[in-house]
């Protein structure tokens, strides 16, 4: 494990990453609860090969607070993207997405739980798939 606080910026947290990460000679990077912004030259460094799951049917709803957004902004529909990881937050090519209802009720926390379901069905089945185009 990289912990980044031990790190005195994004590049020498990232750089050490990649050399943990090459050491593997991974095919595909795939993060998942990372939560961390990864610096132009690292997403470069693994270009096509980096993937993420966001809690949110990008292209709405970037970064962080996506289920009380969604909420507050009426929808009535959520769900979960596998994307892409490209050097802007967000907002890279979309490989798969699923969708949920938002309920009458519904709080971030519900909403989340239903969301996380879809998330352990699309990730595998995206990977996959990202994985026999390599």
């Amino acid at each position: 494990m990289v912990e980044h606080t031990a790190y005195a910026s994004r590049e020498a947290f990232d750089a050490r990453l990649a050399e943990v990460i090459d050491a593997h000679a991974p095919a595909l990077v795939v993060l998942a609860g990372f939560m961390r912004i990864l610096t132009p030259g690292f997403v470069a460094r693994y270009a096509g090969r980096l993937v993420n799951i966001h809690p949110s049917l990008l292209p709405a709803f970037p970064g962080l607070h996506t289920h009380q957004r969604a909420i507050d902004a009426g929808c009535r529909f959520a769900g979960c993207t596998v994307h892409q990881v490209t050097a802007e937050l967000d907002i890279g090519p979309i490989v798969d997405q699923a969708v949920v209802p938002i309920l009458p009720g519904d709080s971030a926390r519900l909403l989340a739980a239903r969301v996380l379901t879809q998330e352990h069905v699309i990730y595998p089945r995206a990977v996959a798939q990202v994985v026999s185009t390599l």
